[in-house]
């Protein structure tokens, strides 16, 4: 298993400059990246034995990050229409 950041930058590098303007402009949007990058970090230092949890734990953290991403790319598909 990989143990690589999942940083929105990353997954959207096309739409980055869209990211910084939501983040300025629209509340929602800015809560859903801070809680992104925050969960992010925890599935990370959990994945890296920095943060060690169990695995139940560590799904449901994956989950989070992933309905995170998914709310945040509709948002960013919107926005580009």
């Amino acid at each position: 298993m990989s143990h690589t950041p999942h940083e929105l930058a990353e997954e959207f590098p096309d739409q980055a400059d869209m990211m910084h303007e939501l983040k300025a402009k629209d509340a929602h949007f800015a809560r859903l990246f801070d809680e992104y990058h925050d969960i992010n970090g925890a599935v990370h230092r959990a994945e890296t034995d920095i943060e060690p949890t169990d695995d139940l734990h560590l799904n449901e953290m994956r989950k989070t990050r992933m309905h995170l991403k998914d709310e945040i790319a509709r948002i960013l598909r919107t926005a580009a229409a």
